[in-house]
């Protein structure tokens, strides 16, 4: 292969070096190292090679720069005129990502790249590529994610808003002997959830199920002021599993006068038999029920995610045994750091 013929003067040289090495633009130093490298007689497959990019490339910018000189690497884009993607157009996508395609018109339930252009195009009269608009989507902080199902509640908006209103008054200015708990139970099953995992091109990952499920339940109560996590485990979600989390609950605070829990309306929760062991506290307990289907107000909700997320998502456990045991494993480690946390704080 014929070696490209650049003569270099020492004077031009240094100044590629240096711009080179002072800017910013991966782009820029790249043809500042293609230009430095020919001037060494370097072959063109060979330049390639070295530089990551293609023979005709190669061509291109040595081309430019027998030209234009110094001012031939400089990316001449600048001299396309007023950017498209600026600020007011990155705020309008912004709120169409927000939305759906059935908002603007379209059957689609789902955004494309290319449905993405035609609605900004529509909203704001400037047309890009769809590879540009990967770039917008990422200067925006888009991401492509599966969304969460949910249940609307039943309640008007201000009869929700006053439930919660009337809930934080509550628990804002407790005094020291009361503490606020957040409370939810969790499903444990021995059949993996399947969730999202980095892979190789041209694989897929397997996760082994057992077959027959299995399945626990936790009932967990955070500490609205530590983030500390008390729970119980059982075989079957009923009220005995609440009951048992409240006696606990008792025995985990035994200074506090009163033990404030904020919980969802699932009815083991208002049950008979509940009722009954709340009113056997002598009052050390105080119930407050959310507004129906509204688990984003359950600080707990958090929590489970993230032992989904850590410990049963895609496990590879074959008995419930491991897989319990894994999960208290998760659950005492992170008490460990928040106590270790509030610690270094004090």
């Amino acid at each position: 292969m014929r070696k490209i013929v650049v003569r270099l003067l020492r004077r031009v040289k240094l100044q590629i070096r240096r711009l080179r090495r002072e800017t910013a633009d991966k782009g820029l130093a790249m043809r500042c190292q293609i230009v430095l490298l020919a001037g060494k007689g370097r072959t063109r497959p060979v330049i390639a090679d070295g530089v990551g990019c293609s023979v005709s490339w190669v061509n291109r910018i040595v081309a430019r720069f027998d030209q234009y000189g110094i001012a031939g690497l400089i990316d001449r884009r600048e001299d396309n005129g007023q950017e498209k993607v600026d600020e007011h157009f990155l705020s309008i996508l912004y709120d169409v990502v927000d939305g759906s395609p059935q908002d603007y018109g379209y059957p689609r339930p789902t955004w494309t790249r290319e449905l993405l252009t035609k609605v900004m195009r529509q909203l704001t009269g400037i047309k890009v590529h769809p590879t540009t608009m990967s770039r917008a989507l990422k200067r925006i902080g888009a991401r492509l994610g599966r969304p969460r199902p949910t249940v609307g509640c039943p309640w008007p908006k201000r009869r929700r808003q006053r439930r919660m209103r009337e809930i934080r008054n509550v628990l804002k200015a407790l005094p020291p002997d009361e503490i606020t708990v957040y409370l939810d139970e969790v499903d444990i099953h021995l059949n993996p959830k399947i969730g999202l995992d980095w892979m190789n091109r041209g694989t897929q990952k397997e996760v082994q199920t057992p077959g027959n499920n299995v399945k626990r339940y936790l009932c967990g109560a955070l500490d609205a002021a530590t983030g500390l996590v008390t729970w119980v485990k059982a075989e079957k979600k009923n009220t005995l599993i609440f009951i048992a989390m409240l006696k606990k609950l008792v025995e985990v605070y035994p200074d506090k006068k009163v033990i404030h829990i904020v919980l969802d309306n699932f009815k083991i929760h208002s049950s008979k038999a509940a009722q009954a062991a709340v009113q056997s506290l002598g009052g050390t307990v105080v119930l407050h029920f959310l507004p129906p289907y509204c688990p984003t107000e359950n600080k707990i909700e958090r929590l489970w995610l993230d032992v989904h997320a850590n410990v049963t998502r895609n496990h590879k456990c074959g008995n419930m045994n491991d897989l319990m045991r894994r999960v208290a494993n998760y659950l005492n480690g992170r008490n460990r750091r928040k106590a270790a946390s509030s610690k270094k704080a004090a």
